[in-house]
């Protein structure tokens, strides 16, 4: 029993350095300590693996990949939050509060909106049994495996008041700082780049290999919490209070606002220092404080009615067009894409922007050489709102679709009832670059490291022709391409070969 003494001791000591070290960002020992620490820890439990149990620091990491994930029903719909994109919508909602209960005090609590990904945790007597992305709302995939592995969701509660059951829900996502590291380690292997963090944080929960998630140095804020056998807190601070004291990570920047006004008034200092923090948000979210009062305006079918997010207006700057290209997309369908003077937006640098068609950029009269007004829309993907025209200096040039295909030279058709033009000749290297590149993808057949490089250079040697044609290669043709190694190649031989097992 000594033995089984000094167990619980190192796991007690370690689960604490966690804490203070992924949700308090004060850790009290050097890393050496701790990795000390787990290394007699990790001996004791190889000598005597009876004492093994699943909330044990050493089991985050471990598990063999899934086939697939399963399905797990929330124990409450995690509801989507109505949204505003203004003032008066935010003084709309509190009015119709008012209305609704006039002789009621009430208080709201504003909180960051996380552009992260959306998960439900569950515990039973204080040990995480389940963690679920939030899928539909009622049902989400099961993909505890992978929760797991992210050191500030605790494993076992520090305190949960003898709630039997509690189910949390909060965000997954990604730093802006390991956002770049991971995508410039991508770019090296010559894979496929995240478009923003929440893309990356959402891409590495849903991987069937857990150690790929453990990998990717993803964090969490929780924010809410259900009890089902009851509970005996009065406000929702008390719930955030309960969490933190729980072990769980809750987002520090959080305000008590007495009046509607007040909530309004912190909504905008956040919108002009989001560039300030090191993970992205899209908005604030104002909920009523009192939980009796939430019980009472209940929700919608989509929507609580004591919540509601403000989304923050898209981030607008001025910049010059230098150039106007033609990509030619998998359908053979022609885009121009304006080539910019860098900008920075929301954080990150702007250097093209989409145009749409050839009816969008008449319809605003963009020209190559015009100064014009960009935003992010979304907070991810870069458009031209307008022409600033008074910049003109008359050395503007006006932009032609072309009557070629850029990449194959075959004729450009435009019909009568679209304002696509689209290149004809189907065998076009573009649009086959780009159907293999959809073929590959997280949203088709999630094949890890076929990455654009990869698939341009497959293309140009005419190793392939069709995306049929992948499962035809073997580690010999991917060896002859530019910085691809043995090891690179044998990744990819058996990503594609797990790619069969992907279900319809």
């Amino acid at each position: 029993m000594e033995i089984k003494k000094e167990i619980d001791r190192l796991r007690e000591i370690i689960n604490k350095h966690n804490y203070y070290y992924y949700v308090l960002d004060k850790p009290i020992i050097s890393d050496y300590e701790y990795d000390e620490l787990m290394r007699q820890l990790i001996k004791l439990e190889k000598d005597y693996p009876e004492f093994i149990t699943p909330d044990s620091p050493t089991q985050r990491v471990g598990a063999k990949p899934l086939e697939e994930f399963k399905t797990a029903r929330h124990l409450t719909p995690m509801l989507s939050l109505s949204n505003a994109f203004s003032e008066k919508e935010l003084i709309d909602f509190d009015q119709r509060i008012k209305k609704n209960f006039p002789q009621e005090y009430y208080d709201y609590v504003v909180e960051l909106k996380i552009d992260g990904l959306a998960i439900a945790l569950l515990y039973e007597n204080g040990i995480l049994i389940r963690g679920a992305t939030r899928g539909d709302g009622i049902e989400g995939e099961d993909v505890t495996q992978n929760l797991r592995t992210i050191k500030s969701i605790p494993l076992r509660l520090r305190e949960y008041q003898d709630f039997d059951i509690i189910e949390v829900y909060g965000e997954v996502y990604m730093t802006r700082d390991n956002f770049k590291k991971l995508n410039e380690e991508r770019a090296k292997k010559a894979e496929n780049l995240f478009a923003n963090p929440r893309n990356a944080a959402a891409g590495s929960v849903r991987q069937l290999d857990p150690a790929i998630t453990a990998s990717r140095q993803l964090d969490t804020f929780i924010y809410q919490a259900t009890f089902p056998k009851g509970h005996h807190f009065n406000t929702h601070l008390e719930v955030l209070e309960f969490l933190k004291e729980a072990g769980f990570k809750v987002n520090t920047n959080i305000k008590l606002c007495s009046n509607i006004k007040e909530a309004v008034d912190y909504c905008k200092y956040w919108q002009s220092r989001k560039g300030e923090l090191n993970y992205d948000i899209d908005g604030m979210v104002i909920k009523i404080n009192q939980l009796a009062l939430r019980e009472k305006l209940g929700s919608t079918t989509k929507s609580p009615r004591w919540a509601i997010a403000y989304k923050f207006p898209a981030e607008q700057m001025t910049t010059v067009i230098r150039d106007i290209i033609v990509g030619v997309g998998r359908t053979g369908a022609l885009t121009p894409v304006a080539i910019l003077e860098p900008v920075t937006i929301s954080g990150s640098k702007v250097h093209r922007a989409t145009l749409h068609n050839e009816d969008e950029i008449k319809r605003k009269d963009i020209r190559i050489g015009d100064t014009v007004l960009i935003q992010k829309a979304g907070e991810v993907i870069p458009e031209v709102v307008q022409v600033v025209k008074e910049k003109r200096t008359g050395k503007e040039k006006i932009f032609h679709m072309p009557e070629r295909c850029p990449v194959c030279g075959s004729q450009v058709v435009k019909l009568n009832n679209e304002v696509v033009s689209r290149c004809n000749n189907a065998s076009c290297p573009a649009q086959l670059k780009e159907r293999i590149r959809h073929f590959v993808s997280r949203e088709a057949m999630d094949i890890e490291g076929l990455g654009p490089a990869v698939i341009d250079q497959l293309v140009d040697k005419k190793i392939i022709s069709d995306f049929a044609d992948l499962y035809y290669l073997k580690q010999e043709d991917l060896m002859k391409l530019e910085r691809i190694a043995e090891k690179s190649s044998d990744n990819i031989i058996k990503a594609i070969q797990n790619s069969k097992n992907r279900p319809l």
